[in-house]
């Protein structure tokens, strides 16, 4: 066999674990929703368990009010020595309550006794955990299917699960590193063979990392596109583009992106028909963190409809920035972002402007 084959024959196999490793189901109620809970940025310090401690009641305050059908964590979770003892203690909330978890890493999480890669396998062993078996990469992408409610077979709605990496290698480009055109080309295959399988239809997808990519800052910087939520601090993104986001539009499944990193920002925007959307800061006082409350960010699926809710739940069982109905289409027509935030802001679906809660319509 040539190596030219060799070399095909290796990347169907990897393209084939990522697709269909996944260790627990995934699927749609029977009421036709799949609700996702994005824990971001916990920052837990297994050497400073006090000011670590407020990170773990406000996910289990969530976790108790919410009861989703899957976690997310998007970065920089643990950023301390004993770092495995630290994953043990901040999983444990999902795992006592038989939740299952995926994982994407942030900037800190590596810095300290362990390396991406024992991270990765260390989680990906634990008990509820929805990572493929690691191989080869230092920190996989993976993509999970989540079926339908009313035949286990057939796949509904994906959650691509990407690495954004730490700080760029290469010396002229100083700053956050971006995702590589490998990956690029590793998302571009695996919702290509999705759609294919689905009749040439992309199926509704969303897609997890921790570091913004440029587009958050772009879509900021239009008059006409809504901003929900809250921005006190500069979008901490790469300074070059790679163009994961254009990849993301020809390929047309992915509605809503969500990500980490800047603990100050909770916003999301509609951009060129996707939604752009940052977590809620979950962490202590560990690490710097500006905003009112901790809290974590919500996302509702719909089965067999290409749209979602999402909202940040913070102390108290408040609920904020609430996005109702975010309406993903792929060719043209208006994107539709009706929503109410309570407490802060509210959007309404006639004329995309901000009222009180009691305008809503």
């Amino acid at each position: 066999m040539k190596m030219n084959e060799i070399l095909f024959c290796l990347l169907v196999v990897l393209n084939v674990c990522s697709v269909w490793a996944q260790p627990k189901t995934l699927k749609f109620g029977k009421n036709g929703d799949f609700k996702i809970v994005q824990f971001t940025d916990v920052h837990y310090k297994y050497d400073d368990q006090a000011n670590s401690q407020i990170a773990l009641d406000r996910m289990n305050e969530v976790l108790d009010a919410e009861h989703p059908d899957c976690v997310v964590f998007t970065g920089d979770a643990v950023v301390s020595n004993e770092s495995f003892k630290g994953w043990d203690i901040v999983l444990d909330v999902c795992i006592r309550r038989n939740i299952p978890y995926a994982v994407v890493f942030g900037n800190h999480d590596d810095e300290y006794d362990h390396t991406r890669q024992e991270l990765y396998d260390y989680i990906s062993k634990k008990k509820g955990n929805l990572m493929p078996v690691r191989i080869g990469d230092v920190a996989p992408d993976y993509v999970l299917t989540v079926k339908s409610s009313t035949d286990k077979n057939k796949d509904a709605a994906l959650l691509y699960c990407i690495d954004s990496h730490s700080y760029t290698q290469v010396k002229s480009v100083p700053g956050y590193d971006w995702i590589k055109f490998d990956q690029i080309a590793w998302y571009r295959e695996q919702s290509k063979t999705f759609t294919e399988n689905n009749g040439g239809t992309p199926l509704p997808a969303l897609a997890f990392f921790h570091i913004a990519i440029p587009e958050y800052k772009d879509a900021l910087m239009e008059d006409k596109n809504r901003m929900f939520g809250c921005k006190a601090e500069m979008v901490c993104c790469p300074t070059t583009n790679s163009g994961f986001f254009t990849s993301v539009k020809e390929c047309g499944d992915v509605m809503g992106m969500f990500v980490g990193h800047d603990h100050n920002n909770d916003y999301a925007v509609a951009y060129k028909e996707v939604l752009l959307a940052y977590g809620r800061y979950t962490g202590g006082n560990t690490v710097y963190n500006d905003l009112a409350s901790n809290g974590a960010r919500v996302i509702v699926l719909r089965e067999g409809e290409r749209k979602f809710d999402t909202y940040i739940r913070i102390a108290n069982n408040e609920i904020e920035s609430f996005v109702y109905s975010f309406i993903f289409t792929k060719k043209g027509g208006n994107v539709r972002g009706d929503g109410v935030v309570f407490n802060h802001y509210m959007c309404c679906s006639a004329c995309f402007d901000y009222h009180c809660v009691n305008c809503r319509i």
